[in-house]
């Protein structure tokens, strides 16, 4: 999961190197944080948070543990 959400953000980003997900998992849910050039905040969050939004719905979509909640924060 963490792959996929890298792939994504990479290629919004113009500093594709400063793109850092960490996963932090609890009992049940698994929450990812996207850490990302501070220039970069807004192309990966969108015009009223639309990118973001579809960001979240992807994630949720390939999610593998049906059991578990999962989250994106961005930082």
């Amino acid at each position: 999961m963490k792959a996929l959400i890298e792939s994504i953000v990479t290629a919004l980003v113009d500093y594709p190197d400063d793109v850092v997900v960490t996963e932090t998992e609890e009992e049940a849910k698994i929450v990812y944080h996207l850490t990302v050039n501070q220039h970069d905040v807004g192309k990966v969050i969108g015009k009223n948070g639309r990118i973001a939004k579809a960001i979240r719905t992807v994630v949720y979509a390939a999610r593998t543990d049906a059991n578990k909640r999962i989250y994106l924060d961005i930082m």
